[in-house]
């Protein structure tokens, strides 16, 4: 499928935002972090814009031209992290400071995040939804797939639908074996993908 991307810098922001926000606002998760549509529609944004600024920091983003689809992607090194991970807290302090679920949703994912061997994290994908099942999805991570099989590197990710787990196999990636299962909530499937070979 030709795509063109580019990657995505501060003046994008705002609209890596908006893709994430359009794409991820019926997600289980999401839906679980905000159970209220309404207050959903109200902080969702400022809930997505973290990981948009993190990942601009210190990341990189890629952005279909078109406007309608957005990958993160974070370099991991190998060893643990030093010193704890204020993520989760500043995701719940920046969109919603009384609702746990937005700082539990960090702490779940990081307690199972595995730090063995660097890799590329595929934070979050998103499609815009009337561009979704068109294969865009597949296109947009691909390059940077292709970087990781040439350098010899893992990527990661956690899918959090059914359906993104299965677009994710189809790319190489595996279920590590132990879902993140949030609190009478969906679960979340971490998935792993050793770096291919021809």
């Amino acid at each position: 499928m030709g795509v063109r991307i580019r990657q995505a810098d501060l003046g994008d922001r705002d609209q890596v935002v908006r893709i994430l926000d359009e794409a991820f606002h019926d997600d289980p998760v999401s839906s679980w972090v905000f159970p209220d549509e309404e207050h959903r529609r109200a902080v969702h944004g400022r809930f997505l814009g973290v990981f948009a600024d993190i990942t601009l920091a210190h990341g990189r983003i890629d952005l279909l031209e078109d406007g309608t689809a957005v990958a993160l992607w974070l370099p991991v090194p190998a060893g643990a992290p030093e010193g704890d991970d204020d993520t989760p807290a500043l995701m719940r302090e920046t969109a919603d400071p009384d609702n746990e679920r937005a700082e539990l949703i960090g702490r779940l994912t990081g307690a199972v995040h595995p730090h063995d061997r660097a890799h590329e994290y595929l934070l979050m994908i998103g499609v815009s939804p009337e561009r979704q099942g068109e294969g865009i999805g597949e296109a947009l991570v691909g390059g940077v797939l292709e970087r990781c099989d040439r350098e010899g590197l893992p990527a990661y990710l956690e899918a959090s639908s059914e359906r993104s787990r299965r677009l994710y196999e189809r790319l190489g990636f595996s279920f590590t074996g132990k879902t993140v299962d949030l609190p009478d909530g969906p679960s979340m499937w971490p998935m792993w993908r050793d770096p291919q070979g021809d």
